[in-house]
């Protein structure tokens, strides 16, 4: 049997894992069991206050929402949106099934060539950077200027995700100086009535709650969600620089062991594989 015949029996079937997307259980139940805490504990004593006050939430949550927009442009807000609607249904990778999958690119590569990678179009969309790395090798890019097209596209995600990371933040900062700014509202509004009873209350509930609010916003929702971002934005970054060093591998023309070595120094000890038994 012929050489090239025996190396088109031994190239791997190329199956690269899809990014799906699923609800973040742990910032769901994390949200749903801490609300849960504060409602149980407002209720365990029944009385007569009430801790829904309009005006309060209108003065937390607006107040914070404007001023936040104050602090950055229009079009980081915009791109803010998209990646803080990940924190709840977030993408989800399959990293040890595409780590494989790199390594068997990498081994057709090596046997048929840098051009028999266009073949795997199809099964490279599954993961768009990845694909995109890859028409990069077929087109005949030096290692050069590939790494430096890459690293751009990485750094720009990632700032990306610390930028809606910061806002998120700012937030935080914010909420609970409405709060406070609430509070105040609230005691000018007391001492201008004490001649009125009736107007005390309304007056100093606004003054307590807006604080409450405040805090419930800042503690409790946007650093959390802050601290997820970029904890996505962390394993967004892996999936891209794992691809990173499967293309220079590749343009390299090492040997595949050694890009199994290099994906899994990225990989957490959970996800490492073992290709080459």
């Amino acid at each position: 049997m012929a050489e090239s015949e025996q190396e088109d029996i031994k190239l791997p079937a190329v199956n690269v894992p899809s990014i799906t997307t699923m609800p973040d259980l742990a910032t769901i139940l994390g949200l749903v069991f801490t609300f849960g805490m504060i409602v149980g504990a407002i209720f365990y004593n029944p009385s007569e206050a009430k801790f829904i006050n309009i005006p309060s939430l209108l003065i937390v949550l607006l107040g914070t929402i404007t001023a936040t927009c104050i602090s950055f442009n229009g079009e980081e807000l915009k791109g803010a949106i998209k990646i803080i609607s990940t924190v709840v249904v977030r993408p989800v990778r399959n990293f040890p099934s595409l780590a494989k999958s790199m390594i068997d690119l990498a081994i057709i590569a090596r046997k048929k060539g840098l051009l028999a990678l266009s073949n795997y179009e199809k099964q490279t969309k599954n993961e768009p950077f990845l694909d995109y790395a890859i028409r990069l090798v077929v087109d005949g890019y030096s290692e050069e200027d590939l790494k430096r097209i890459l690293r751009l596209q990485i750094d720009k995600e990632e700032e990306n995700h610390k930028r809606a990371a910061s806002i998120l933040r700012k937030g935080s900062e914010i909420a609970p100086a409405m709060g406070l700014i609430g509070t105040l509202i609230g005691l000018v509004q007391m001492l201008a009535d004490l001649d009125n009873p009736d107007a005390i209350g309304p007056s100093m509930a606004i003054a307590l709650l807006t604080t409450f609010y405040g805090a419930i916003l800042g503690t409790i929702v946007m650093a959390p969600l802050a601290a997820k971002i970029e904890k996505n934005a962390d394993d967004d970054v892996m999936a891209k620089m794992m691809t990173l060093k499967t293309v220079q591998s590749m343009l390299r023309h090492e040997n595949p062991r050694n890009l199994e070595m290099m994906i899994n120094s990225l990989l957490p000890p959970s996800k490492r594989i073992s290709y080459f038994k």
